[in-house]
C-alpha cells in the first residue's frame, strides 16, 4: 500500500512539475487533413504535444508559459529530405577539400545547422558528408548546440569514379583505390561492407549514387553507376540494418535501376522517362525534386571562375530540367517528397522550394504535406513527426500569412519550436 502511494504522489508531483505551453493558433494548419483550423489552443507538456483544443483555453495556473499567435498561421516544423549540412556551395569549395579539417567543417556545420532551424526546418535527412554530420547530429540531440533533427546517411556509396568517390579530379598521386570503408564499391561483396560500414559509423540511412552528377569533378553527370545487384544487395543489406536507401539519380536509367531494386527515394530525377514514373508509382518511391539546386547551379555556372570546367555544361544541361520534369511527375501521380539539396545554395533559403512546386502545378496544400506528413512517413516516424497532434513532438512553426494563400510566406518564419523549446520568437 506505501508503494503504491508513493507511486501516486511521484506522479503527481511530475505532473506539477513538468513543463507546460499553452500557444494560442488564430489559423492552425492541421496537415492531416490539409486544412486551416481556426482557434485553437496547443497545450505543451515537456518535448511533446498533450492535446490540441477549440478556442483559446485559459492556462490552469500562472507558471504556465503562453504564446500568442493568434494573428498568425501556426503549423508543423518543416522536415527537408535532401541537405548538405556540413558545407556550402563557395568559390572556394573544392580548395576546401584539402585545406579544411573535420575540426573546421564542424564549426560551420553547426552555423548551417542553426539557420536551417531559423528557417522553420525542424528535421532534415542529411544525404552525405566526410561524417561530421554524425557528430552534429549527437550534439543537437545531446543539447550542445542547435539545430534541426537530423537524419544521415553519413559518407554517400558511389562507385570507382562515380559520383560519390571522393577523390575524383585529384592528381595521379593521390587518387589511390578508396574502397567500402570509403564509400566506393565495385562488386555485391563490396556493396554489403559499405552498407555495413556506414552502419558501423552511425549512419541512419544509406544514400547511394545512381548516375553521375553535376558538382563531381567526372565527365558524365547522367550515366548509370551501379548495376541493379549491387542496388538491391545495398537494398537489403540496409534493411536488415533497419535503414531506407536514398538514391541521387539525373539519368534515367540509372534511376530505373534504382527503383526496380527498391530505394525508397528517387533524388532530382532530372532526366525521368514515363517509363520510371510508372516504375515509381508501382514501387511507391518517391520523388525529392531539388529544384532549387537546379536553378542555383545554373546561376553559378554563368560566373567566370565559379565551377570547375568540367562541371560547367552538367549544370547548364541539368539544371533547367528538373522543374519541368517534377511538373510531368507530380502529374502522372508519382509520390513527391519535399527536398532542396541545401548546401548545394545557402542553408536557410530551403523554403524557396515551395515556391518553385507551386510554380509548377502542385497546390499549396499538397507541397505542405509532403515536407511534413509524407517525409515524417518515409522516415517511419509518422507517429510522432509531421503533425500538430496529441503525442507528437512538439516541433511548432507560424508565419504572418496564411501559406495556402500565399506559400511566399514560408520563407520568412517568425516562430520556431523544437521538442517544446522556443528557438525563435
Amino acid at each position: 500500500m506505501k508503494k503504491f502511494l508513493f507511486i501516486i504522489f511521484y506522479l503527481i508531483f511530475i505532473r506539477v512539475h513538468s513543463q507546460h505551453t499553452y500557444i494560442y493558433c488564430g489559423n492552425l494548419f492541421d496537415s492531416k487533413s490539409g486544412k486551416i483550423l481556426k482557434n485553437r489552443t496547443i497545450i505543451i507538456e515537456n518535448e511533446k504535444i498533450f492535446s490540441v483544443e477549440k478556442g483559446f483555453k485559459k492556462p490552469k495556473n500562472k507558471n504556465i508559459n503562453l504564446i500568442d499567435l493568434k494573428s498568425k498561421t501556426v503549423m508543423p516544423g518543416l522536415i527537408d529530405m535532401h541537405v548538405h549540412i556540413e558545407g556550402q556551395s563557395s568559390k572556394n569549395s573544392y580548395l576546401n577539400e584539402f585545406t579544411l579539417n573535420d575540426s573546421d567543417i564542424a564549426y560551420d556545420a553547426a552555423i548551417f545547422a542553426n539557420r536551417t532551424l531559423m528557417a522553420g526546418f525542424t528535421t532534415v535527412r542529411d544525404v552525405g558528408g566526410r561524417g561530421v554530420n554524425v557528430a552534429l547530429r549527437n550534439a543537437i540531440n545531446q543539447g550542445k548546440v542547435s539545430g534541426p533533427r537530423i537524419f544521415t546517411a553519413e559518407k554517400a556509396i558511389g562507385t570507382t569514379g562515380g559520383h560519390a568517390d571522393p577523390t575524383n579530379g585529384y592528381r595521379n598521386e593521390l587518387i589511390g583505390d578508396p574502397g567500402p570503408k570509403d564509400g566506393v564499391i565495385n562488386s555485391i561483396e563490396d556493396a554489403k561492407k559499405a552498407v555495413r560500414q556506414r552502419y558501423k559509423n552511425g549512419a541512419d540511412l544509406i544514400k547511394i549514387t545512381a548516375t553521375g552528377g553535376v558538382l563531381s569533378m567526372a565527365e558524365n553527370g547522367e550515366n548509370p553507376q551501379f548495376t541493379v545487384e549491387e542496388i538491391k544487395e545495398i537494398v537489403n543489406t540496409a534493411k536488415d540494418y533497419g535503414m531506407h536507401v536514398a538514391a541521387h539519380a539525373h539519368g534515367d536509367e540509372g534511376m530505373y535501376r534504382a527503383v526496380l531494386a527498391g530505394v525508397r527515394t528517387i533524388e532530382h530525377g532530372t532526366l525521368m522517362s514515363e517509363r520510371t514514373m510508372d516504375l515509381m508509382i508501382e514501387k511507391n518511391a518517391y520523388l525529392v525534386p531539388t529544384m532549387t539546386a537546379g536553378k542555383s547551379v545554373v546561376e553559378k555556372a554563368n560566373i567566370p571562375d565559379y565551377y570547375p570546367d568540367i562541371i560547367v555544361p552538367k549544370a547548364l544541361k541539368i539544371g533547367p530540367v528538373i522543374q519541368k520534369t517534377f511538373s510531368k511527375a507530380y502529374s502522372k501521380g508519382v509520390r513527391i517528397s519535399f527536398g532542396t539539396d541545401a548546401g548545394v545554395f545557402d542553408h536557410g533559403l530551403n523554403a524557396k522550394e515551395f515556391i518553385y512546386m507551386v510554380e509548377a502545378g502542385m497546390p499549396e496544400t499538397e507541397a505542405i504535406q509532403s515536407a511534413t506528413i509524407t517525409n515524417a512517413l518515409i522516415l517511419d516516424k509518422e507517429n510522432v513527426l509531421g503533425q500538430i497532434s496529441k503525442g507528437f513532438f512538439a516541433d511548432i512553426i507560424a508565419t504572418n500569412d496564411n501559406p495556402l494563400d500565399n506559400i511566399n510566406t514560408l520563407t520568412d518564419v517568425i516562430f520556431v519550436m523544437k521538442n517544446g523549446s522556443v528557438y525563435k520568437n
